[in-house]
């Protein structure tokens, strides 16, 4: 099977790199991610582990699969935790890095759905104020328009990174505590204020191509050497 592998974001550790998040909270957050993938590749090794066995005993997964509790079924419902925490953090982390500003078409688009840019940034920090979890800008294809989404947790069964993200915010105690202790506010200020626009505009102009958004590429997974 492929493994996850843990994008290299070291440079956003260098002093003053981040406005407004120091290193040492950037590090703690850091370690969170790589723990989430690391969990993710174990679970998904010993999902595998079961598949392994289904030629000589094709009951082994119902057998182990039980509303109340089955080492399947707990496999399989905290799959998508370490699969959102290990994808959602590496869009988060790659769209973490003051660079450029909004192009003209997300410019254009952002308006369009909101009226005007600065309505949107409002917009989206009103939804971090909703939620100890996740803010997801992201591509509503049934209005066909951007949309900021709110999760509360990133463990509800579903893979959010197969959305068209445009950009991730953090919004949970972990991404600012060491910084700012439960002053959030001043954190969405700050991640406001460190977009980094060159990565958003890419995710944004491949959706206008039609491809995938590029947060959810999934390239640094990779076969283990045998």
């Amino acid at each position: 099977m492929e493994l996850h592998q843990v994008k290299d974001f070291s440079k956003l550790l260098e002093e003053g790199k981040i406005k407004g998040l120091t290193p040492k909270q950037i590090k703690a957050h850091l370690g969170l991610y790589e723990g989430y993938v690391k969990k993710l590749n174990e679970i998904q090794q010993k999902i595998e582990g079961f598949h392994d066995k289904l030629k000589d005993d094709p009951e082994i997964l119902s057998k182990n699969a039980n509303f109340s509790y089955g080492e399947f079924s707990e496999l399989r419902r905290r799959e998508v935790v370490a699969y959102n925490g290990s994808y959602l953090h590496k869009a988060y982390f790659e769209n973490l890095l003051p660079n450029n500003q909004p192009d003209d078409q997300i410019k254009s688009a952002l308006k369009e759905g909101f009226g005007s840019f600065e309505n949107w940034k409002a917009d989206l920090k009103a939804c971090a104020a909703s939620t100890p979890g996740w803010v997801l800008v992201a591509f509503d294809k049934s209005r066909n328009r951007l949309n900021n989404w709110v999760l509360y947790e990133h463990s509800v069964n579903v893979p959010a990174i197969s959305q068209d993200v445009v950009l991730a915010m953090d919004c949970w105690e972990h991404a600012y505590m060491i910084d700012y202790g439960t002053d959030k506010g001043s954190y969405v200020k700050t991640f406001v204020d460190n977009i980094n626009w060159q990565e958003v505009n890419k995710r944004f102009n491949d959706i206008l191509k039609g491809k995938n958004s590029s947060a959810m590429n999934t390239k640094d997974a990779k076969k283990p050497k045998v």
